[in-house]
């Protein structure tokens, strides 16, 4: 499983290192971040979910989804209530209490300890198609933008991420792939988000700023919402539901998995938690070699 995880740590290395050395210049991170978020990220979801197809297994995904939406709950309540985080910020965090790495590490993480990637790809289309539109809509809430059902509705419209997501999953209902001039172009760009996500997630740590331990505090508990609290909510969600012990340990090892970078990369569109996501994302990857590894021994026998 170990293997899984070094090419996040290598290339966040390597963009942590650029940044030392100064080899991209000042702009770097934003620029690389704005790719990612505005291009290379939609490219992405849209040949991911057109090459899927949406089949469900509700009591399965239900418990993933009860394990989720609870503890990401319990992660903005805590921001905005005893950490006194604005709406921004506490809707970060609360993306990086549930919201997982589903795709570079969780695909890896899935074949090596479940075997195929059936039930991450209904988890990679849960994530996509319900939550991010949720982050995005309350993201654009507290940056001033009123919600309104006409803004709502032209969303795709104006948010590349979620024009992607849903083109994509349009593109799966109705069985239609894209032809070879678009698809080809759109591979490209796609293959480039998660390399440059991390790169711009290393660079970031060159321009971290003071840690607090207010800070390094709320991290650990996002941490621990992440690692402990979501995987047992929906382990006790999927063993209510009387899942068997294969689809069990599904459920539970992709509620284990570490937060997705893409926490930061929103984070660092909205101006909203940068700190907290980039350091979530990168502790919470480190522990989950740990946490994964015991619920794999656990559920797997």
């Amino acid at each position: 499983m170990l293997v899984a995880f070094v090419p996040i740590w290598v290339l966040t290395g390597l963009g942590w290192l650029t940044g030392r050395r100064g080899l991209l210049g000042a702009e770097a991170e934003r620029v690389l971040g704005g790719f990612v978020l505005h291009l290379a990220m939609p490219a992405a979801l849209f040949t991911a979910l057109s090459r899927s197809r949406l089949s469900f297994h509700p009591g399965a995904l239900g418990a993933f989804a009860v394990g989720a939406t609870l503890t990401m709950a319990l992660g903005f309540l805590l921001c905005a209530g005893p950490l006194r985080r604005g709406p921004g910020e506490a809707t970060i965090g609360a993306m990086a209490a549930g919201y997982v790495n589903s795709a570079n590490l969780g695909i890896p993480v899935a074949l090596h300890v479940l075997g195929d990637v059936t039930f991450l790809t209904e988890v990679l289309l849960f994530q996509v198609l319900v939550v991010t539109p949720v982050i995005l809509v309350l993201l654009d809430r507290a940056a001033g933008q009123a919600l309104r059902p006409g803004r709502l509705a032209s969303m795709p419209l104006r948010n590349p991420v979620i024009a992607g997501l849903a083109l994509g999953a349009l593109s799966s209902a109705l069985r239609w792939s894209p032809p070879q001039w678009l698809a080809g172009p759109l591979d490209l760009l796609g293959a480039a988000a998660v390399p440059t996500a991390l790169v711009a997630l290393g660079l970031s740590l060159t321009t971290a700023g003071p840690r607090s331990a207010a800070a390094g505090g709320e991290v650990a508990a996002l941490c621990g919402l992440k690692l402990l609290v979501q995987p047992a909510l929906a382990g006790l969600a999927g063993w209510a539901v009387g899942l068997d012990r294969t689809a069990l340990l599904a459920v539970v090892v992709c509620a284990a998995l570490p937060t997705a970078q893409n926490t930061w990369v929103y984070a660092a569109g909205y101006a909203q938690g940068e700190s907290v996501a980039r350091r979530t994302v990168l502790v919470s990857t480190g522990l989950s070699m740990v946490t994964l590894a015991v619920a794999g021994w656990v559920l797997g026998g």
